[in-house]
């Protein structure tokens, strides 16, 4: 077997093409691992925001978007009074009427960005009990609460989004109250306005939906019934995990075209790398020769040439985790219902590793293959 050493020493002899490869590898590693963060972190912010014990009721219609939907005032009483399933807190039922809406915010200085609005009642912190007030307290009227990640859904500064600023929606100055998180939810890039207000400045006389929780998920069946029985009020009920898990479908193309960009930009790179091997081997066709003569046989010089390749893409895998670690670990990402944060766990990492040791064994075999096919006379004879 050729010494591992002769391996380190040819990528030392030639450090301009080793350079070169090294960062190519590094770029396919650091696409695949941030395609594959992105579709984890934007599953997993999906599927945490729903509630297994909460249920949405929505218009019937309209359960593939809130935001369309039309429930009538008063369903969120009459639910309440019809339903036993639905867990008390301070003997009130824990029943939040929403209003869910799509609109302009504006900062003082004119800067405007599109929000993802939810008009609520004090009852929303017993619904949705992943959310902590962190700063400041619940809006009263002619104030709001921001989420701890509304500023990067928005593209504002932080320190438009804080205590005692000022946003502008619909002509109406509303000051910030409080700042809430939801870890690892949709949640946090919200902002949430008093029920009643937005009702007001939108000119809505409807709800967007009732959110209840249960006390146990079996009692869904009942709330399921009482909407398909009271057909007089054209209501849907729909689990919340059910509801983000079909948005969480509908976002799959997206998904898919990150992975499909990776894709096409590593087949380039991959190609890049082909052809600087080639390069590279070509020029060693002596060495080779020499190799042989001295008993090493084609297998091994063929296994040592692996190798070699493999070290440059496991360096580029390793510079990629670097810039991983370093710069891209915990960037939010902004969508059109919120934001996620990129996590590169320890199964992606892994992943990285092994992109990296595939593309340097697929990328140095075909060079390495062709450079071994002329005989040994052959080979020795080559200029």
């Amino acid at each position: 077997m050729i010494p591992f050493s002769h391996c380190i020493r040819n990528l030392l002899r030639r450090p301009g093409q080793s350079c070169q490869l090294i960062a190519g590898s590094c770029v396919v590693v650091l696409l695949v691992m941030t395609a594959a963060s992105m579709n984890h972190a934007m599953k997993q912010t999906l599927g945490n925001t729903g509630d297994p014990l909460n249920t949405i009721i929505v218009g019937a219609g309209s359960e593939e978007s809130v935001e369309r939907s039309e429930v009538k005032q008063g369903v969120a009483e009459i639910i309440g009074s019809s339903i036993s399933g639905i867990r008390q807190i301070m003997d009130k039922p824990s029943l939040s009427p929403e209003i869910h809406f799509n609109g302009m915010l504006s900062t003082q200085d004119g800067k405007s960005s599109q929000a993802l609005i939810r008009g609520v009642q004090h009852v929303a912190l017993w619904v949705h009990q992943r959310v902590r007030i962190l700063e400041g307290r619940f809006p009263n009227p002619g104030e709001i609460m921001v989420g701890r990640l509304a500023h990067k859904k928005l593209g504002f500064n932080r320190s438009q989004l804080q205590i005692g600023q000022i946003l502008v929606f619909n002509g109406e100055e509303l000051i910030i109250s409080g700042i809430f998180d939801a870890i690892g939810t949709v949640l946090e890039a919200e902002v949430w306005v008093p029920l009643q207000d937005l009702m007001t400045y939108t000119q809505r006389e409807n709800l967007s939906c009732v959110v209840v929780t249960l006390d146990e998920a079996r009692s869904f069946g009942d709330l399921d019934a009482f909407t398909k029985r009271r057909l007089d009020l054209e209501l849907v009920a729909i689990q919340e995990t059910e509801y983000y898990t079909k948005l969480s479908t509908f976002y799959k193309p997206i998904r898919w075209m990150a992975w499909i960009c990776a894709f096409l930009l590593s087949i380039g790179a991959l190609f890049g790398g082909l052809n600087a091997l080639y390069a590279s081997f070509s020029s060693r066709i002596q060495e080779f020769g020499a190799i042989q003569a001295i008993g090493f046989n084609r297998w091994k010089i063929l296994f040592s040439l692996i190798v070699e390749s493999s070290i440059t893409g496991l360096i580029g895998s390793l510079l990629a985790f670097g810039i991983v670690v370093l710069i891209l670990q915990g960037i939010t990402v902004p969508f059109s219902i919120g934001v996620f944060v990129l996590n590169f766990t320890q199964i992606i990492l892994a992943l990285g590793a092994g992109t990296g040791l595939v593309l340097g064994v697929i990328g140095g075999l075909p060079p390495a293959w062709n450079c071994l096919r002329p005989s040994l006379p052959e080979t020795l004879r080559a200029a």
